[in-house]
C-alpha cells in the first residue's frame, strides 16, 4: 500500500495518468472538450511567467561558476560540439530510416490535394550568417526579455557571467551566492506550479485530441511511426549509449532518471518549461555539478534541437517520395546542413515549426503539401521535445564527467 500511494504521489506518474485521461476525454468529447482548454493555458502561462528570468539567472550563475575555472573553454566547445554533431547524427539516421520505410510512397496525391497551399513558402527564408550573428547581440537587453528573445538572453548572460567571474573573489562570491539564492527561489516557484501540472496536462490534451481527433493521423500515419521509431532509437539507445560508453553513469540509470523529466517534456512540448525540472533531475540524480548544470542545460534548451532535426528530415524524405522527387547527393546534404542549422534557431517553446519550409526549399521539395501536417503538429512537437531534453541532460552528465576527469588528472600532477 504505502508503495502504490508513493508510486500514484510520483508528479511523472501523474502527468502520464493525466495524458491518457486527456487524451480519452478528448476523443469521446469530440470539439467540445475545448471547453477544458483554460486549465492547459494557465499551466503554460505560469510557466512562461517565470521561466525566461530562471534561464537568464541560471545562465549568469553557470557562467560565472565556469568563468573562474580553467575548464571553461573546454565545457563550452564540448557543449556545443556535442549539440551539432547530434543534431547532425539524428537528421542522418532521419534520412537512412525515411528511405529505408518508404513513409510517403503509395499517398494518392490526388485524394489529398485540397489540403494543399503554397502560403507558407514566404516563411522559409534562412537569415544569412551575419545576420544571424548580428541579430544575436541585444541593443535592449530588457527588451529582449520582454520579447523573451532567447538568443539574445543567451548571449548577454553568458557575457555577464564571465564578467562576475573575472572580479576579486570577495567582490564576486557575494553576487554568485545571490544570483544563486534568486535560482533556488525561481525552482522552488516552478516546483509550486508543477503541483497542477496533471490537470495543465490534462486540458492541453483534451483540447488537442478534441480539436483534431485522430482522422488527420491516418494520412501520414506511416510517417507518424517511421517518427517515433526514429525518436526511440536516439533517446533510448543512441543518448544512454553515450552516456555509458563516456561517464561512469550507466545507460539504465540514466533512463530510470530522465521518465519524469520526459513526461513533463511530452506534456507541455516546451525544452524551456521542463528545464527545472531537468534541472533537479540532473543535479540531484545523476550527480552533475549545479555549475555544469546551469550552463548546459538552458544553452541545450535553446540550441539543442535533435528531435526537431529529426522531423526536419523525415518530412523531407515524406514530400519527396510523395511527389516522386529522386533526391541527389546534394539535395541529402542541403537537408543535412539545413536541419542542423535550423534546429540551432529553433526557441525551446511549443509552437508549429516553420523551419521545416526552409529545409524543403533547399532541397528543392514542394512545400505545398505542408498544412498536412500542421494539424498534427502538437503530437509531432511533444515527441521530439521529450528527445531534446533527453539530449541536454545527456550532454551536461558527459561534460561534467570530463571536466571531473580532467579536475582529477591535474591534481595527481600536483601531488606528483
Amino acid at each position: 500500500m504505502l508503495k502504490d500511494k508513493s508510486l500514484l504521489g510520483n508528479i511523472g506518474v501523474q502527468v502520464v495518468i493525466a495524458m491518457i485521461v486527456g487524451t480519452l476525454v478528448g476523443a469521446m468529447m469530440g470539439e467540445s472538450a475545448t471547453v477544458f482548454a483554460p486549465l492547459g493555458t494557465i499551466f503554460i502561462n505560469l510557466i512562461k511567467m517565470l521561466v525566461i528570468p530562471l534561464v537568464a539567472v541560471a545562465l549568469i550563475s553557470g557562467a560565472a561558476g565556469l568563468g573562474n575555472s580553467s575548464n571553461a573553454g573546454k565545457v563550452g566547445l564540448t557543449t556545443l560540439g556535442f549539440f551539432g554533431l547530434t543534431s547532425a547524427l539524428a537528421v542522418a539516421l532521419a534520412l537512412v530510416m525515411g528511405n529505408l520505410f518508404q513513409p510517403g510512397t503509395g499517398i494518392d496525391v490526388a485524394s489529398v490535394e485540397s489540403m494543399f497551399s503554397a502560403e507558407y513558402e514566404a516563411q522559409g527564408v534562412l537569415p544569412g550568417f551575419w545576420d544571424t550573428v548580428t541579430g544575436m547581440i541585444p541593443t535592449n537587453f530588457f527588451q529582449s526579455l520582454n520579447e523573451a528573445n532567447i538568443l539574445q538572453i543567451l548571449v548577454f548572460c553568458l557575457f555577464f557571467g564571465i564578467a562576475v567571474s573575472s572580479l576579486e573573489k570577495e567582490r564576486r562570491d557575494p553576487l554568485i551566492n545571490g544570483v544563486n539564492a534568486i535560482v533556488d527561489a525561481m525552482v522552488w516557484m516552478i516546483n509550486k506550479v508543477m503541483l497542477i501540472a496533471p490537470l495543465g496536462v490534462f486540458g492541453l490534451m483534451a483540447d488537442a485530441v478534441g480539436s483534431f481527433g485522430f482522422g488527420a493521423l491516418m494520412v501520414v500515419f506511416k510517417l507518424f511511426l517511421v517518427y517515433v521509431a526514429a525518436i526511440l532509437i536516439f533517446g533510448f539507445v543512441v543518448y544512454p549509449v553515450l552516456v555509458h560508453v563516456f561517464t561512469k553513469t550507466s545507460a539504465k540509470k540514466f533512463l530510470m532518471a530522465m521518465k519524469k523529466p520526459q513526461a513533463v517534456a511530452l506534456s507541455t512540448a516546451s525544452s524551456m518549461a521542463t528545464l527545472p525540472v531537468t534541472m533537479n533531475t540532473v543535479e540531484n540524480e545523476l550527480g552533475v555539478k549545479n555549475s555544469t548544470a546551469s550552463f548546459v542545460l538552458p544553452l541545450g534548451a535553446t540550441i539543442n534541437m535533435s528531435g526537431n532535426a529529426i522531423y526536419y528530415g523525415l518530412v523531407a524524405i515524406f514530400f519527396a517520395q510523395m511527389f516522386g522527387i529522386d533526391l541527389s547527393l546534394g539535395a541529402y546534404i542541403a537537408i543535412i546542413a539545413t536541419s542542423t542549422l535550423g534546429a540551432v534557431g529553433q526557441a525551446g517553446v511549443p509552437g508549429p515549426s516553420f523551419l521545416v519550409v526552409a529545409v524543403l526549399l533547399a532541397a528543392g521539395i514542394p512545400i505545398e503539401g505542408l498544412p498536412l501536417l500542421f494539424a498534427l503538429d502538437r503530437i509531432f512537437d511533444m515527441i521530439r521535445t521529450a528527445l531534446n531534453i533527453t539530449g541536454d541532460a545527456a550532454c551536461a552528465v558527459i561534460v561534467d564527467a570530463l571536466v571531473e576527469e580532467e579536475a582529477q588528472v591535474e591534481l595527481q600532477k600536483q601531488q606528483a
